[in-house]
């Protein structure tokens, strides 16, 4: 088992939701434990956001052997009403966009 990560004081910019959806946009075959660990998350938490993903119709997944490979609906609008006309695809490009440009602002190691 793992351990629980440490809480989180403060608001953010990003839902969890949306911190889950990224870390399967990187890898659709990632295991629950892993993006809990990444996300900061439960394991338990991050099974209720991907269940909630899966039923307002964002995310699908197959069942492989005891693994789960996961499928984004990307052209599904988002939700509220001020990002009316924006799709998934659109927030997790921005999203790609910012991992890329963050990485290449990190040091190179020698």
């Amino acid at each position: 088992m793992g351990s629980v990560p440490e809480p989180h004081a403060g608001w953010t910019f990003l839902t969890n939701h949306a911190r889950v959806l990224a870390a399967i946009a990187d890898d659709p075959s990632t295991r629950i434990r892993d993006i809990a660990a990444h996300c900061r998350l439960t394991d338990r938490a991050v099974q209720r956001i991907i269940a909630d993903l899966e039923e307002s119709g964002y995310l699908s997944h197959t069942r492989q052997g005891r693994s789960n490979t996961y499928q984004i609906e990307s052209g599904t609008p988002l939700r509220h009403p001020a990002e009316a006309g924006l799709t998934v695809a659109t927030l997790l490009a921005v999203l790609a966009q910012h991992d890329e440009q963050r990485g290449q602002l990190r040091p190179r190691s020698s």
